[in-house]
């Protein structure tokens, strides 16, 4: 596979969920933050939205981070303008490619986004711009069409085509497929832009790697419109843990940059969210905390230091007597069998009760005579 790198667009296709809106200082805190990380590009927005939008990302292109920048537009010179006005030098041109969108947006006539796609890249070519060009919904269009579009980018001057599952309709195999048409084709590198609508977004995205694409869309948490997108902390630690691929991206500030879009967003991850949700790497079942206490590696992946979480070991229903054991130890109480036998009872009755786990408190309160 090629050298990989992440092109975030958690503040722009991210902030497009429903009901999210970042502040200007938000983003511009969260450009900090990725930067910091490693990550290699990050698409800041939409410059022609003017405005709030426009007064983020001009100041994201003033903190002179090492993370390029990308802005999202149109094919209209005006949204090229606007890029520019805001101190932008790489942007990104999206037309649609599929026979639905096509209908829609520009009436059915295929000629006219030919036409305007090669005015803006040639607009923005003559003005110094790096051009990266999208198909959206790529994944239903013709593939000769899709094909067509993506040569002629190139032809005109695209340094990158984007690959769009505009509607995450597509399964790993025939994302790989298609991609590989593509990159068999292209001079130019490909991009991965997955949607999570059937829950494939972080797969698809890698089946694209795998195809040959070199450039992955991700948003932080997945957020993003209606399912969300591929979730940057699943891309890149798939990566690291299937194929051995370190992209140079400081996984251990995972948690923090996942705290910070819960707030600045709004939204909420699920506990069960893949590594940055709050049960990623907590054990209650009895087989599975007696497994965790001999060996962390017989029911964790990695360690939860490495996404900078930490274990944790709930005290609940289905908690067995090693773990209850381990974590009497710890306050130097010692019960017989017939106790400790007793007391998991009482655990399992009272969590049932509560219709959730038990804090330290709860479980000390428990014990008779303690």
């Amino acid at each position: 596979m090629p050298p990989i790198q992440i092109n975030d667009t958690t503040l722009r296709d991210g902030e497009q969920a429903a009901g999210v809106a970042f502040t200007v200082v938000e983003k511009v805190i969260f450009a900090t933050l990725m930067d910091a990380i490693g990550v290699q590009e990050l698409e800041v927005g939409i410059p022609a939205m003017g405005s709030s939008e426009a007064e983020a990302i001009t100041q994201i292109t003033q903190l002179g981070l090492n993370t390029k920048l990308t802005g999202w537009n149109r094919a209209v010179r005006s949204d090229i303008d606007a890029s520019l006005a805001c101190g932008l030098e790489r942007v990104h041109i999206s037309v649609p490619v599929s026979e639905i969108q096509i209908a829609v947006k520009f009436q059915g006539n295929c000629q006219l986004i030919f036409d305007r796609l090669r005015d803006t890249v040639s607009y923005a070519r003559d003005r110094g711009l790096y051009v990266s060009v999208g198909g959206e919904d790529s994944s239903r269009a013709d593939e000769s069409f899709l094909l067509d579009t993506a040569l002629a980018a190139q032809d005109w001057g695209a340094s990158r085509f984007r690959f769009c599952d505009t509607v995450g309709i597509l399964d790993p195999l025939t994302t790989h497929s298609k991609v590989r048409q593509l990159v068999d084709k292209l001079v130019i590198p490909v991009e991965m832009h997955t949607h999570n609508d059937l829950g494939m977004a972080t797969a698809n995205a890698i089946a694209g790697v795998r195809a040959g694409a070199s450039s992955i869309n991700t948003t932080v948490n997945g957020l993003g419109e209606r399912a969300g997108n591929a979730a940057l902390e699943e891309v890149v630690m798939a990566l690291k843990r299937i194929y051995g691929m370190n992209i140079g991206i400081n996984t251990s500030k995972f948690k923090a940059i996942s705290e910070f879009v819960v707030d600045a967003s709004g939204c909420d991850v699920p506990p069960w969210k893949a590594i940055v949700g709050k049960n990623a790497f907590a054990h209650e079942s009895g087989i599975h905390g007696h497994g965790v206490l001999q060996n962390p590696a017989t029911y964790e992946p990695f360690t939860p230091e490495e996404v900078g979480r930490e274990r944790q070991l709930i005290i609940g229903k289905h908690t067995g007597k090693h773990l209850i054991t381990n974590l009497l130890q710890q306050h130097d109480i010692k019960l017989t069998q017939i106790q400790t036998r007793s007391l998991i009872d009482a655990i399992r009755g009272l969590s049932v009760e509560l219709k959730r786990s038990l804090t330290p408190d709860e479980l000390l309160d428990l014990i008779p005579n303690n």
